[in-house]
């Protein structure tokens, strides 16, 4: 039966899975234009580079830790976790299945964190006390996360003993030896320790001792662990997107950003198999264009009008404390303040949330000793 003139059209229902920087984007530009299912295994959204400020200074979460609903305000939120997918639906670990015409597979990497917000606030309260408690401190990984985490004990905690414990032959290796070698001298600058090409057995720990393949001991009262974590897309292998993984478990999508063989599904994010830094910047931009050619898609136009996804030059910003950074550029690295005032003050916080349209709040940083 045809539509009469002036009814409006059905709205299109598009799934996506997962709540992180990609797919927090996808379902805020979309609640207005299509039925949207947002599928996320916690009740909200958290700015993923502003966790190691949390750790030292726990207010910060109540700004970047978000609730899907204060951005997400004409969708479903489903709190549960995507276990199959078909040519029409997504099953959920509690037994429901959301049908879709469009779907957004942006499930990153795989990190358990509590459900709840208020749990996740928590945490971040117990993570100040157990370093704020300690004398001395371990940190087993020297890639982005572990450096920044250093680089925040160093100058909100400079009292206290701080060893980094990495297995690669330098610092942050994902970005130019020469930048690696700068991070290294401001580390060591800050007094922290660093011993490079050996792990640590943390099973072997005892009285705060722990051993490193080397030989080494390192007395600490706690560590932290700051490795990387593996690819959220280990469920997908029992669904019939299971042929649309590489060898490393990333999706392969093409230019469009849609699964290789998909006209349906768009992957977004570190999920996704392109070749670039997995950074949150990118993940953004990649939202931004999954989100233009569903906008297309829905409205009728012709996939070969839809937009293409183009990596762009190595850019990568590592905070080094509060007002420090170093930085890889196109042309160029630098470590400092003139880094540091791009990332390391807000880290983009009030960015983030306003590009969520939310209300920056304010970023005043409280002292790490009197909490005021």
């Amino acid at each position: 039966m045809a539509v009469k003139e002036g009814a409006k059209a059905e709205k299109k229902k598009v799934v996506v899975i997962g709540g992180g920087v990609g797919g927090s984007l996808v379902v805020k530009s979309l609640q207005f234009i299509a039925e949207v299912v947002l599928i996320d295994q916690k009740e909200y959204y958290e700015i993923p580079w502003a966790a190691l400020r949390a750790m030292v200074e726990p207010s910060v979460a109540e700004r970047s830790v978000i609730y899907h609903r204060d951005y997400f305000t004409h969708g479903q939120i489903v709190t549960s976790a995507a276990v199959d997918i078909t040519e029409s639906g997504v099953l959920t670990a509690d037994g429901d299945l959301y049908s879709y015409d469009y779907l957004v597979i942006a499930t990153g990497h795989d990190d358990p964190v509590p459900r709840d917000r208020g749990e996740r606030l928590v945490h971040y309260e117990a993570e100040y006390d157990k370093i704020k408690s300690a004398n001395s401190i371990l940190i087993v990984g020297g890639g982005p996360t572990g450096v920044e985490l250093a680089g925040e004990l160093a100058v909100d905690f400079p009292e206290k003993k701080v060893t980094l414990v990495h297995r690669g032959s330098r610092l942050l290796e994902f970005i130019s030896p020469k930048a690696s070698k700068k991070t290294l001298d401001w580390l060591v600058s800050k007094k922290v320790e660093v011993i490079l090409g050996q792990s640590v057995d943390l099973d072997t720990m005892s009285d705060g001792i722990y051993r490193t393949s080397g030989g080494e001991t390192v007395r600490a009262d706690c560590h932290f662990v700051c490795v990387g974590k593996p690819i959220g897309s280990s469920w997908l292998q029992q669904t019939f997107l299971k042929d649309s993984l590489d060898s490393q478990g990333r999706l392969m999508v093409d230019k469009h950003l849609r699964v290789k063989g998909r006209e349906r599904a768009f992957a977004i994010g570190d999920i996704t198999d392109i070749e670039e830094i997995k950074q949150g910047y990118a993940a953004h931009t990649h939202a931004e264009i999954a989100v233009k050619n569903l906008k297309l898609l829905m409205s009728g136009g012709r996939a070969s009008k839809m937009s293409a996804y183009k990596p762009g030059p190595a850019l990568a910003i590592v905070s080094l404390g509060r007002k420090e950074a170093v930085a890889q550029f196109p042309f160029m690295t630098a470590i400092g303040c003139f880094p540091g005032k791009i990332k390391s003050g807000d880290l983009f916080v009030g960015m983030t949330r306003k590009q969520l349209g939310l209300k920056p709040l304010s970023s005043k940083p409280k002292s790490p000793s009197t909490g005021k």
